[in-house]
């Protein structure tokens, strides 16, 4: 019996340490968009619900051009499409003069009942969390852990790509 608890206790202690992990530090480039909404493959799934965070992509014409004068970057630029075991997380962010002025999660799990109600709850948190911390330095939200490290891998790649 104690070898049992013994083992059970260091499966649990591994996953809490490979879970916590910090994973932000994403080297892959992130693809500007064309500023129609489009992720680069195409896909739009998982488009997010309207939330007090989120705003349609820029049509300015400077929407995923950017600029790379450091903090004067301005356009539109989708992250990483971050496989997670529960689904797919791609993170979209707009940037004006080298600020974050939104950020949409334009891809998350939604494939069942369970999915939509945590990330119904997630996401504009998420979402609104960004343009609070100007950075991929966020807090995950509790009970939408994957998500979540989805999210923040992706942001930061669109970061990445933003020179922010």
């Amino acid at each position: 019996m104690r070898r049992i608890v013994t083992a059970v206790m260091g499966t649990i202690s591994g996953l809490v340490l490979l879970f916590s992990y910090h994973t932000s530090t994403a080297t892959q480039v992130a693809t500007p968009t064309t500023g129609d909404g489009a992720s680069g493959d195409g896909s739009t799934a998982g488009a997010t619900p309207s939330s007090p965070a989120s705003t349609a992509p820029s049509s300015s014409g400077t929407a995923g051009t950017g600029s790379t004068s450091g903090s004067s970057a301005s356009g539109t630029y989708t992250g990483d499409a971050v496989q997670t075991r529960w689904g797919t997380v791609q993170v979209q962010i707009t940037v004006e003069n080298g600020t974050i002025t939104s950020a949409d999660a334009i891809q998350y799990p939604n494939e069942n009942g369970k999915d939509q109600q945590i990330n119904a709850y997630a996401v504009p948190r998420l979402n609104a969390e960004v343009v609070a911390a100007q950075s991929a330095e966020i807090d995950a939200v509790s009970g939408a852990t994957v998500t979540s490290d989805g999210y923040i891998t992706s942001l930061q790649s669109a970061i990445d790509a933003a020179h922010l």
